[in-house]
């Protein structure tokens, strides 16, 4: 860390690292809680928040391709068993229940934390696996600052990113906006196509895969976030926060297809707003914070197809409109330093109409197929949490749903931690608690296959755990936790092809998802202005479908889940020298089945692979700015991976930026 006096501006001076110690948050009492920090959100600022949790986490990111969906899951679960939430306001989508993390620039995000298996309870329910918590906050500015970075990287991509500011005793004002666009047209080993080489007398001589090109995975995406917040002075705080998103992109060919990209355009676009307005009252002994919610998404997919003449007709037109209004109370009373009362209020009001227009006949005859449903959901919770000595550290979570007209049963939550050890701060944690989700919109209402006679996922989930943490004061760091989980899942929905043609979601499978999460932290300060910074995760996953089997010739009941890595790991490596930052990532998944039997013929596994990336980061201070360059080299190793069958993955890329921050 460096510090400038007025009449030494040119002079640098090192600051010794400060250790602060502190009571353990009352909040957090045994609970799982992965904190990403600040660099890992920063560190390569073209990231999507998939790719940051990919690298910094140990759940497993489920990514089509370059730009396309993302989604992670926790513990063996599915996407839509992952609840997510920015600034408070839950941001699953309700049709499908999942949300795409590769719209979410982790440019826009200043605090990331993962709620692990029982956790999640404490922010929200129907999180089976866990929960993301995604918020920003004020910039802390005084008066009016200018970021600019411009990126440019391999395929013709160009990443933009600007930030103003400005910022008093009473106001902060942020306008964040990001532009991203590429042609995606990155080169790719296609190892599900074989050419064959022929002699002069067409017998085959040798076979070989082809290289071929990403065709038709373009994209464009457009992000800006208005904030604006006022702080009285006297304990009151008023927070506006608007995100826009316009979303184009092309839906790229799998590498099982054989027709020309020009014969089809198969492209989705979206436009969503996402708005909270928000008032927090603190007081000595309590905190109320109410929020005021808005969110509208506007989601088109078409598909349009050469007919043989020339003339592109439209086969698939899809419409959907989301509209969802939504309110939030919360209020903390700290009643002396030893019991804190929370209590939690959340209404959201979901409006969806889904549309698919689709050619049935040669003449051009239309079928018009979807739903149009309202759907009311409340989330009501209310948690004592109690501390009798600073060593030992209590909590009870009760938490209710209503989901249209269906209650749940009562939600509870049991969390305790206790330090066993003083030196190291050998701190063990314990939790049990109940959950459920509701089915999705469109596994209710979807035509055709929806099932409006689907109930809802429910289970139990157990931890428990040991973390530590150690040092030396301008020496070293050391922090580590390690966790076992289990977790029983009953009605687990799924959506299996009928007689007539179609899928349809049913609920068959009692799933029981166990194992150990593991990650840790050191830090070392090294003579002449060396540090290094090492973090590592690891997880063990087992996944089983334990459910009977649906038929004679149902082979699923005993194996993993599908696209369920059983291992998975990342390391980062940060290694400074005053203004000159080193990182090295790296991660790996295991082997994925594609089908449920976990037969592996038919292209039914995905084989493990390892990722690698560098980057090198060189900051420069000017009297009247300063500058930062950074180069970056993703997929070190040119690895050839996929994470979804069909789905073909960047090989070695380059990026570059140039970060510009002018001094007012």
């Amino acid at each position: 860390m460096y510090a400038q006096s007025e009449g030494v501006a040119d002079k640098e001076f090192a600051i010794s690292e400060v250790t602060v110690y502190g009571r353990r948050p009352m909040k957090e009492i045994g609970t799982q809680l992965t904190k990403l920090d600040s660099v890992a959100l920063k560190e390569n600022i073209a990231l999507s928040m998939a790719d940051v949790l990919a690298f910094n986490s140990s759940i497993f990111v489920k990514n089509y391709g370059r730009a396309t969906l993302s989604t992670v899951a926790f513990r063996g679960t599915s996407a839509s068993h992952t609840q997510v939430t920015w600034n408070g306001m839950k941001i699953n989508n309700p049709m499908l229940g999942m949300t795409d993390f590769s719209m979410i620039p982790s440019y826009f995000i200043d605090d990331a934390s993962l709620l692990h298996g029982t956790s999640s309870v404490n922010e929200v329910g129907g999180g089976l696996g866990g929960a993301v918590k995604l918020s920003t906050k004020p910039a802390k500015n005084v008066g009016f600052g200018v970021q600019y970075i411009q990126g440019i990287g391999s395929f013709s991509t160009f990443d933009e990113f600007l930030r103003l500011t400005y910022g008093d005793e009473h106001w902060q004002v942020s306008t964040r906006a990001v532009y991203s666009s590429s042609p995606n047209d990155y080169k790719y080993r296609n190892r599900d196509k074989k050419i064959n080489v022929y002699d002069e007398d067409m017998n085959i001589v040798d076979q070989y895969y082809p290289i071929e090109r990403n065709k038709s995975g373009s994209f464009k995406d457009l992000h800006i976030l208005q904030e604006v917040y006022y702080n009285t002075g006297k304990g009151d705080c008023l927070g506006l926060n608007a995100w826009y998103i316009n979303s184009n992109r092309e839906l790229p060919m799998l590498t099982v297809d054989y027709g020309d990209d020009t014969e089809f355009d198969n492209r989705q676009r979206e436009e969503t707003f996402r708005g909270v307005l928000s008032w927090e009252h603190l007081r000595e002994k309590w905190k109320l914070k109410a929020k005021a919610v808005y969110l509208y998404t506007w989601m088109a997919y078409d598909y349009k197809r050469d007919l043989g003449n020339g003339v592109m007709a439209t086969m698939t037109e899809s419409r959907s409109n989301i509209n969802t209004v939504a309110g939030h109370v919360d209020s903390e009373y700290f009643l002396n330093d030893k019991w804190l009362f929370t209590v939690s209020l959340n209404a959201n009001q979901h409006f969806v109409e889904s549309r698919d227009k689709n050619i049935i006949s040669q003449e051009g005859d239309r079928a018009v197929v979807g739903y149009d449903q309202s759907r009311f959901e409340m989330s009501g919770s209310i948690s004592a949490k109690w501390q009798p000595i600073s060593r030992l550290g209590m909590s009870v979570v009760l938490r209710e749903e209503l989901v249209g007209t269906k209650w749940s049963p009562i939600i509870p939550a049991f969390f305790i931690d206790g330090v066993l050890l003083e030196q190291g701060n050998i701190t063990a944690k314990a939790s049990v608690s109940r959950n459920f989700r509701s089915p999705t919109l469109n596994d209710l209402y979807t035509v055709p296959g929806g099932n409006p006679n689907l109930k809802s996922e429910h289970g139990w989930t157990y931890d428990a755990g040991l973390s530590f943490a150690v040092g030396r004061d301008g020496l070293y760091s050391l922090t580590g936790s390690v966790s076992w989980f289990e977790s029983f899942i009953k009605d687990w929905i799924i959506w299996l092809p009928t007689t007539q043609g179609f899928f349809s979601p049913r609920n068959i499978k009692d799933v029981h998802a166990y194992g150990v999460e593991a990650q840790a932290n050191l830090g070392l300060t090294l003579p002449k202005d060396w540090t290094i910074d090492l973090s590592g995760t690891f997880s063990w996953t087992p996944s089983i479908n334990e459910g009977e089997p649906i038929s004679a010739a149902d082979q699923s009941v005993g194996k993993q889940l599908p696209y369920v890595p059983e291992f998975s790991s990342s390391v980062i490596g940060r290694l400074s020298w005053r203004k000159w930052t080193f990182t090295y990532k790296w991660c790996y998944y295991s082997e994925r089945y594609t089908m449920s039997n976990n037969d592996v013929s038919f292209s039914g596994k995905l084989p493990e692979y390892f990722m690698s990336n560098i980057s090198l980061e060189k900051l420069l201070t000017f009297k009247f700015m300063d500058l930062s360059l950074k180069g970056v080299i993703n997929n070190l190793f040119d690895e050839e991976y996929l994470s979804v069958l069909s789905r073909p993955m960047p090989g070695i890329n380059f990026e570059l930026f140039i970060g510009i921050t002018p001094k007012w």
